[in-house]
């Protein structure tokens, strides 16, 4: 991957950052990282923002367009809304509920076995995260000092899916809470269908805190 596909990356996976921030992540100079992300503002995938610093002077953060943010796969976008209205028009919504249970049993068929074996909260969350990564939701974890851990997922390969049919959300949200245990509790506290960068999730043991 060149430098440029990484700062991209990098905006994608950690959101908006300064040119300091992501020369220090890549081991540049600042002014090599500006230079690229100034070629990037040009081909419409970056945009910029300032905002007041500590001492006036303004920071500026850079940050994906939607044209950047396109440029990550989608999984067939528009096949995939032409298969939703199609079971919709043949079968109506008790159809397209069945075509979703069949998905959710699949999905919690593989994350089970890959969390075989998996006992602490943390093993189990980063489990499902490297399976969720596989499927190309570029999903990390961030454990707290409370014990609980943050799943987050800086993609969404299914999300114009999910924008025509949000059973895809609520469907997830449940597997993870059965495959997590029955211990675990399982909180959505970013939603990309409602303006977030991406999808979090607050994942803690039962009476936690």
């Amino acid at each position: 991957m060149n430098t440029y596909d990484q700062i991209l990356m990098l905006l994608k996976t950690r959101g908006p950052q300064t040119a300091q921030t992501l020369a220090a992540l890549m081991g540049l100079t600042a002014m090599g990282v500006r230079r690229q992300l100034e070629a990037a503002v040009d081909a419409g995938l970056v945009r910029f923002q300032d905002s007041p610093g500590k001492v006036g002077r303004p920071v500026r953060r850079w940050m994906l367009t939607e044209s950047g943010n396109a440029r990550f796969p989608d999984r067939h976008a528009e096949l995939t809304l032409d298969l939703i209205q199609g079971v919709r028009t043949l079968f109506g919504e008790t159809g397209l509920e069945k075509l979703i249970a069949s998905r959710e049993e699949a999905s919690e068929r593989a994350y089970r076995e890959r969390l075989a074996g998996k006992w602490t909260l943390d093993e189990r969350v980063e489990a499902l995260a490297a399976a969720r990564t596989h499927e190309g939701y570029m999903a990390t974890t961030e454990p707290r000092v409370d014990g609980s851990v943050l799943l987050h997922e800086n993609h969404c390969p299914i999300c114009t899916a999910a924008q025509a049919c949000q059973q895809f959300c609520r469907s997830e949200l449940e597997v993870f809470r059965r495959v997590l245990g029955p211990s675990t509790v399982v909180v959505r506290i970013e939603h990309q269908l409602e303006g977030a960068r991406r999808c979090s999730y607050l994942v803690s043991e039962a009476g936690q805190g």
